[in-house]
């Protein structure tokens, strides 16, 4: 069963942030909050992990993964960004936008596309989960929370326990957003991928 830690939703306690990341760190896989519904993650580099996440979306290799950031500094080390992208991606974080690049060489292989080379990024709007990347001190490996056959990301944590907590090792509680999945823009096509939580007004290619 996994284990279920209720963190406050404004100043989140030290040890239990601290409880969460020591399993990430161990090679867990927690689902937590987020601004834009209910997320799967694990350590960046944990490929056992994603392989987990993998089965429990029911998605294939091509699926996009989304590396969950701090700060701009951080999502800077790991995507390749111009001028233009640089202002966007300003302009719209923190919030529930993510952000299609080419990946430097900070990302792991597996993390990417497999032909494309590019990977998900954003910075989500949530201080549990600022609070939990901060301690871990490098971004997270992500993937929004919509089950096999349904549109919208689970948004409760009960939920997720109820219809999760046999697969998953940690499941944090806390409120999240409710208006579906993040907006992803994809800056490699040139094209707003999907339509979601973040507005897209005045955005143009």
């Amino acid at each position: 069963m996994a284990h279920f830690v209720e963190i406050h939703p404004v100043n989140p306690q030290e040890r239990l942030v601290d409880k969460v990341v020591d399993r990430l760190r161990a090679g867990e896989v927690a689902a937590i909050p987020t601004d834009s519904g209910y997320a799967i993650v694990c350590a960046m580099g944990n490929k056992e992990g994603l392989d987990r996440i993998r089965r429990i979306r029911q998605v294939g290799d091509k699926h996009h993964f989304t590396l969950l950031c701090h700060d701009f500094a951080q999502l800077g080390q790991l995507v390749i960004v111009d001028n233009r992208e640089f202002r966007l991606i300003k302009s719209l974080t923190p919030g529930p936008y993510t952000f299609i690049l080419k990946a430097t060489k900070e990302v792991p292989r597996m993390t990417l596309h497999p032909k494309k080379a590019t990977v998900g990024v954003r910075i989500p709007d949530h201080r549990i989960l600022q609070a939990i990347v901060d301690r871990h001190g490098e971004p997270l490996l992500s993937s929004t929370l919509i089950l096999l056959g349904e549109e919208e990301p689970l948004t409760q944590g009960w939920k997720v326990d109820d219809r999760l907590g046999k697969v998953v090792d940690v499941i944090v509680d806390g409120p999240c957003g409710e208006d579906g999945p993040t907006t992803v823009i994809n800056f490699v096509k040139g094209h707003i991928s999907r339509q979601g939580a973040g507005d897209t007004t005045g955005i143009e290619f």
